[in-house]
């Protein structure tokens, strides 16, 4: 068993509610394995559709360890959100002993290794998204949909 991005699995959860993220690699790896979808964005109270969020001047474990926030283009701070999903997606992941995650990537949430720097400008940097650091610190393997 493993935990996906909900996304990846076509359902409609991500900022702009549209399914064009489905990734058939996922869906084909459906077939032989259990996944189970979640979106930390959604289980830390987030609506879907929702203004696009980017960590700012760091990345997920910054904001873990509180030197930095997330913030959505409106400029209102969505840190506690955010928190809240990973920690609710880490409650999952232990529940059903998860050992690995198949993260969206450029998601502030779920990417590994690369996010969008905070300025809104689709300008990458090297880090992972909040859930994906929360998971990584509780010895959980995260992987990309580019990895598969």
């Amino acid at each position: 068993m493993k935990l996906v991005s909900a996304c990846l699995l076509g359902i409609r959860c991500n900022w702009d509610e549209k399914d064009r993220y489905k990734n058939k690699k996922v869906i084909e790896l459906l077939k032989k394995e259990v996944l189970i979808p979640i979106c930390p964005e959604q289980l830390g109270g987030l609506k879907t559709p929702r203004i696009p969020q980017e960590i700012q001047k760091g990345d997920g474990n910054d904001v873990l360890d509180g030197k930095s926030s997330v913030k959505n283009k409106a400029g209102e701070d969505v840190t506690a959100e955010f928190i809240r999903g990973a920690e609710e997606s880490l409650k999952i992941a232990k529940q059903y002993n998860i050992k690995e995650f198949i993260g969206k990537s450029k998601s502030p949430s779920c990417s590994s290794n690369l996010i969008y720097n905070g300025s809104f400008s689709k300008k990458l940097i090297k880090g992972d998204g909040v859930t994906t650091a929360l998971f990584k610190r509780n010895g959980i393997k995260v992987i990309s949909e580019n990895e598969i």
